[in-house]
């Protein structure tokens, strides 16, 4: 036996090294289900935004259907991403402070309240619906935050050294999963409405093109997304607390050893004095704004946020670019050409097949390879794929949008995305779950999401803005002339360069126990040694 397994608690070791077992599977769904209710309302208002700007932005004698003013498009987009930001950095610190299991039914009740309350949207005029729809989309991005520290912390925690990796990755990876769904579940609810109602095209009879019960349609999409979440809620309840909380932080080796004993079916014998004898040196007790911190995971904590800073940027403005690339192949008509049920049917459509061929994938290969190949090599990895692939849009951009070379601009487009998922975009997630103390773990994870969504900010409204054409005569209705779709695009492939270079400060995780890479193993071993020298009184 290894010092490093002699000295960690025998509950911690237990955990570390069983073998995989059902309630590995079971912790996955049951985190997971907060990540598919994630992108399941990300992808969804994306849909129904197109169908707001019909329903309420109607114009009569306009050739085009209404749309959403870009104030109001950016509020509804953005305000679910600022509830996010506030929700990590507030349900992170908490987890440390409550425990992760008393803060995770929270997050949860919370997404699920204002899932179906954002489909509830009170009054029937413009300003009223979006004024309460963004309140309810603040206040689910806010839980949506808290899930995100606390399910990969719940499940570093849960999880053995081996397959760590792959069972955070797969947490997030249900994000895929929530995304097909949010488009599946369109698709079919559009065609039923479509068959039942069967309105003329918007060129034919502006008015009806938009019935009545267009209203209900996004109604039932945006609340729809409660359910799965609801299914979970029993389970996340029963779910025992972390060993590592509930021995390193909480200081209770009883109960730790009680909970993971029925958790692995094996006796575990507590052991309390050596958790006292841990958990009492001054040494181990730092706080996150201590020189301590700073001396041993400062650079640790700079790589994280920066690098998830830097690919939420360039994941983020991906939504930029979706609906004109679609637009530019064909596989959306022009807006008059259909009515507003059809509209939403072909934006599904379209975003479901670009799921399956390059987002799911990607989010599977980083599960299959992480314990493979390792984290830090997955991002360097995908880092460089983006750049290549942004500078080999950016630079002979005009070559692509010829109508002729269209298909190979979407192929192009779609391995950027590929390798964003199975690249930093899971590993970003996976990483600050690992390397830090137990008692700041949550807290860090936090922290490095929420500079993340700032990044997120940025890269789906700062490029709203800078995308538009260079001539102000050609630029979208109400925005000022940007820098166009091609230095955007340099731009792009400048922050992913960035990104590459930022990971070089985070260190790799795989295969090691999280006491060895937070160093709360030396903790040990010192406190081991200077008990054996001390001389006896």
């Amino acid at each position: 036996m290894s010092t490093e397994e002699n000295n960690n608690l025998k509950v911690l070791n237990a955990l570390d090294v069983a073998k995989t077992q059902w309630y590995h599977f079971t912790a996955i769904i049951i985190a997971g289900m907060g990540f598919f209710t994630d992108a399941y309302d990300l992808f969804c208002i994306s849909l129904v935004t197109k169908m707001l700007g019909r329903i309420y932005y109607h114009v009569d004698s306009s050739p085009k259907p209404g749309t959403l003013p870009p104030q109001v498009s950016a509020a509804v987009n953005g305000v679910a991403l600022c509830g996010t930001l506030a929700g990590q950095l507030f349900f992170g610190w908490l987890g440390d402070k409550m425990g992760r299991k008393k803060v995770y039914g929270a997050t949860l009740l919370l997404m699920c309240l204002c899932s179906v309350a954002s489909g509830l949207s009170f009054g029937s005029d413009a300003k009223s619906v979006m004024a309460t729809l963004c309140f309810f989309r603040f206040w689910l991005g806010f839980g949506i935050g808290g899930d995100y520290p606390l399910s990969a912390t719940i499940m570093s925690e849960y999880a053995n050294k081996k397959t760590r990796g792959a069972f955070i990755a797969a947490v997030f990876a249900m994000q895929g999963f929530g995304i097909l769904a949010g488009g599946i579940f369109a698709m079919i609810l559009s065609a039923a409405f479509e068959a039942r109602f069967n309105p003329p095209s918007y060129e034919v009879d502006p008015i009806a093109s938009t019935p009545p019960q267009a209203d209900d349609l996004w109604r039932i999409i945006l609340m729809v997304g409660a359910i799965p979440a609801m299914l979970t809620f029993y389970w996340r309840l029963k779910m025992p607390e972390t060993a590592r909380y509930t021995a390193l932080v909480a200081k209770n080796a009883q109960q730790a050893a009680n909970d993971m004993s029925k958790v692995l079916n094996v006796e575990i014998e507590a052991e309390q004095e050596k958790v006292e004898q841990i958990t009492a040196q001054k040494k181990g007790s730092y706080g996150l704004f201590s020189k301590e911190f700073l001396r041993r995971h400062g650079l640790h904590l700079l790589g994280t946020t920066s690098t998830w800073f830097l690919l939420d940027i360039a994941f983020y403005s991906q939504n930029l670019f979706q609906k004109d690339i679609f637009t530019a192949i064909g596989w959306i008509p022009p807006a008059k050409t259909m009515n507003a049920i059809q509209e939403v049917y072909t934006i599904a459509r379209a975003q479901t097949l670009i799921a399956l061929c390059s987002t799911v994938p990607g989010y599977w290969f980083t599960v299959a390879l992480i314990d493979v190949i390792g984290r830090f090599a997955i991002q360097l990895i995908g880092f460089f794929f983006m750049t290549v692939f942004m500078f080999a849009l950016a630079f002979p951009y005009h070559h692509w949008i010829k109508p002729e070379n269209r298909i190979g601009f979407v192929v192009m487009y779609s391995l950027t995305f590929f390798f964003a998922n199975f690249g930093p975009n899971a590993t970003t997630f996976v990483v600050p779950a690992e390397i830090f103390p137990a008692r700041l773990r949550s807290t860090c994870h936090g922290i490095s999401a929420a500079s993340g969504k700032m990044g997120a900010m940025i890269g789906a409204f700062g490029f709203l803005y800078l995308a538009q054409n260079q001539d102000p005569m050609k630029v979208d209705a109400g925005y000022p002339a940007g820098i166009g779709v091609q230095n955007s695009l340099i731009v792009l492939g400048v922050v992913n360069l960035l990104g590459l270079m930022f990971t070089f400060l985070v260190p790799e995780s795989k295969g090691k126990s999280l006491e060895e890479m937070s160093g709360e193993n030396e903790d040990m071993n010192d406190e081991e040694s200077s008990r054996r020298t001390a001389p006896a009184g």
